[in-house]
């Protein structure tokens, strides 16, 4: 019988614990980078839902700043961004989570999970395969339709209806709107951090994206990093940003 992590390198060969990911990071941080954590602000811009806990950074940096909201999508939007860039401690810095989340059975399925404290499978990441669903519906043709008691939902369906053909003809439906969703986040995280700026106090900014791999609640969850960056606010319309993932310190983890 296959292990859980073996099911999950499947489809995510380069996910590691959420545990591990976390200590791995912030000590590289604060060891490579010399960032003191102590006044490193964490924001994350991932989905609302309840079991995205696969990190421990919240246990380590101070609050955090929700920035996301269904999907993962930064919905709190410019003024939100403003509002985090306001708040980094004075001599510090910025690091931000995010990336949306996807759920993984027992035995390998993606797109449903086993919540704690349940015995029936449920969608992960719901909203999303919510979205999927609708995408999927052959009978007319759906037109997300703004409504204000659900504009969350109607954003992101919009905002992956350009990507219908790419997920419906992909292999693996739920892996791709889950792609398209983290290349969105991860570009308009972009735009609000260069749209604001001129609010943010401090020098560094440091960004984690990532896809979140949701497990039953006897196993750990998971993470594939994609993205790992700072961003020299100093510099952003010359130079916007290094990875980090280039850096021979931190292929030498």
């Amino acid at each position: 019988m296959k292990t859980i992590e073996s099911l999950i390198k499947l489809h995510y060969p380069k996910a590691e614990t959420g545990a591990h990911i976390t200590e791995t990071y912030l000590k590289y941080l604060s060891d490579e980078h010399g960032e003191d954590l102590t006044k490193m602000l964490f924001a994350t811009s991932v989905c609302a839902d309840d079991v995205n806990v696969s990190t421990d950074f919240r246990r380590v940096l101070t609050r955090p700043f929700t920035l996301g909201g269904l999907g993962g999508m930064p919905f709190a939007g410019f003024t939100g961004m403003v509002a985090y860039a306001h708040h980094i401690p004075d001599g510090g810095s910025g690091f931000i989570f995010y990336g949306p989340h996807i759920g993984i059975t027992d035995d390998g399925e993606l797109g449903r999970m086993r919540r704690p404290g349940q015995k029936s499978l449920s969608n992960s990441c719901g909203a999303l395969m919510l979205a999927l669903s609708r995408l999927e519906a052959n009978n007319d043709v759906y037109v997300p339709m703004n409504v204000e008691y659900d504009y969350q939902q109607i954003l992101l369906e919009r905002m992956v209806m350009p990507y219908k053909q790419e997920i419906l003809t992909a292999s693996n439906r739920k892996k791709a709107i889950t792609e398209v969703t983290y290349k969105n986040i991860d570009k308009q995280l972009h735009f609000l951090i260069k749209k604001a700026k001129e609010e943010f106090n401090c020098k560094r900014l440091y960004l984690l994206g990532a896809i979140i791999i949701n497990t039953s609640p006897e196993y750990n969850d998971y993470v594939e990093v994609r993205n790992f960056e700072v961003i020299d606010l100093e510099k952003l319309d010359s130079h916007t940003s290094t990875s980090i993932m280039e850096e021979e310190a931190f292929k030498a983890l």
